[in-house]
């Protein structure tokens, strides 16, 4: 299917969750650039990351691994270099794997696999926020809630001039490339929005009156669900009451806006590749780190298993990619890895057999039509691991420590309103996937890995009320910005 001859492109947005985007039936927020590039490649409408938490999930994009297998399960646990990246397998094939913008990693110092990182971010201090592990009890994220509250009423953040400036570098890398006689290449770009702040810049604020929006869906005391899980992520982000609607429009509208920023830049991109002349020979990837869940189902930023927390866009275009195709087999980031392969004609052989994904070239394609999704969670508001498989129907929730589970019908209802775990009608159905998690991985077992873990690099920082004495910023600092705690 493949050849060497053809370059890949891949963009990654942070916290754009799958249906914020015209071309997945949103009704209002604008993503021309997306919706071309969905037009004339494969637009995966089931895609999930592996993590809802940016440090994680990336490490898992990276390695094509599930993170209780690499051991970057949290905020404060990066990447290192240490398992073999997709970049590690592509620069060794001689193929030029460059990266420009977030990370996330732990340090440029460490061998991460790029031939080349431009203007990379990397978590804070090299440790990140450790307040994200303090788990028992979970301390709030005061900074998290103010930020909140203010969007859509400041200026253009940190975020958004720095995704300003990644563009400007892929712009010119692209432009060298076109102008180059080298061979094929692999360029990852990697943007930090629509993470918060949602601060957007005012031509895109403008886009998106907060009268207009509609409200969060089942974001009422009275509506939401009330699992104790749940409680604990609103707990964690500060955020458990009800907000006035006033507050509620704004954040929605400022967050619409950013997602509109992030395709202007995707497009940016995108025009920069066809002017270099590489656009017939390079196949393009655009996909996120995990989602948002602002303010649905009484629940703010990520974490949760829901479909707007762990579910990601996935849009494949190029070469060997069916034009015009809405797919529906689930896919996830750990089948980034093995893309990245297929798209070069390498053999994943060499890799292990502990690689979990599957090629989306072939997914595209008809493959691997009835398959599993597995995310977890072992920080940032979750007391102890929570665990989802998710099916072609079926989506199944494993709390450990005494939760109840959960499970939904994510055929009759895609929403999540339902949940079915205590429903004899689906006992069957239940036990079927408790069955098929615990064929993956011992839940209990890793919780207690990484309990233990955590515990250990919080007592090296002082201990638990060091540590929530500190605070946070609320959000890592963009490259060059001072991060203020509080």
């Amino acid at each position: 299917m493949t050849d060497e001859a053809d370059n890949f492109l891949f963009i990654l947005s942070d916290q754009h969750t799958r249906d914020v985007m015209s071309c997945m039936g949103h009704p209002s927020v604008r993503t021309p650039n997306l919706d071309a590039l969905a037009a004339r490649g494969t637009l995966f409408r089931n895609g999930y990351c592996n993590s809802p938490l940016c440090v994680p999930s990336r490490a898992s994009l990276a390695t094509g691994r599930f993170v209780h297998q690499i051991g970057n399960w949290d905020n404060c646990k990066p990447y290192r270099g240490e398992v073999a990246s997709w970049a590690h397998r592509l620069n060794s094939a001689g193929i030029r794997t460059d990266s420009i913008g977030k990370l996330h990693y732990h340090s440029s110092e460490d061998p991460n696999g790029f031939a080349q990182e431009h203007l990379p971010m990397h978590v804070m201090e090299g440790t990140g926020i450790l307040q994200t592990i303090c788990r028992d009890p979970i301390p709030p994220l005061r900074k998290y809630r103010r930020i909140l509250i203010a969007s859509g009423t400041g200026e253009a953040s940190s975020y958004t001039d720095y995704d300003s400036r990644i563009v400007d570098a892929a712009v010119e890398w692209l432009r060298d490339a076109g102008e180059s006689s080298e061979g094929p290449f692999a360029l990852f770009v990697s943007l930090t929005c629509p993470h918060p702040p949602f601060n957007p810049p005012t031509e895109f604020r403008d886009l998106y009156a907060p009268a207009d929006v509609d409200l969060p869906e089942a974001h009422g005391m009275g509506d939401r669900p009330l699992h104790p899980g749940l409680e604990d992520f609103r707990t964690f982000f500060d955020v458990r009451d009800e907000l006035p609607e006033d507050d509620l429009r704004r954040i929605v509208a400022a967050y619409h806006a950013m997602v509109t920023f992030t395709d202007h830049n995707v497009g940016r991109v995108l025009e920069a590749l066809e002017a270099s002349g590489l656009g017939a020979r390079t196949r393009v990837l655009y996909t996120s780190d995990h989602g948002e869940s602002l303010g649905r189902k009484g629940l703010f930023g990520k974490g949760n298993m829901y479909e707007e927390s762990v579910g990601v866009p996935m849009i494949l275009a190029g070469r060997g990619v069916p034009e015009g195709q809405v797919c529906d087999t689930p896919v996830q980031l750990v089948d980034v890895y093995p893309t990245m392969l297929d798209a070069f004609g390498l053999e994943a052989r060499d890799d292990g057999n502990d690689l979990p994904g599957t090629s989306l070239l072939q997914i595209a394609n008809g493959a691997a039509p009835d398959r599993m999704i597995l995310a977890e969670q072992h920080s940032a508001g979750a007391r102890s691991a929570v665990f989802m498989l998710r099916d072609t129907r079926f989506k199944y929730v494993h709390y450990v420590g005494g939760y109840p589970p959960q499970l939904f019908d994510l055929e009759a209802d895609p929403l999540e309103r339902i949940d079915l775990a205590a429903d004899p009608a689906h006992a069957d159905t239940l036990a079927r996937l408790e069955a098929a998690l615990a064929s993956l991985v011992d839940a209990d077992a890793v919780d207690r890995l990484v309990k233990d873990d955590q515990a250990e690099r919080i007592a090296a920082a002082g201990g638990y009320e060091a540590v929530v004495a500190r605070g946070t910023p609320g959000y890592s600092p963009a490259p060059g910005e001072t991060p203020v705690f509080g």
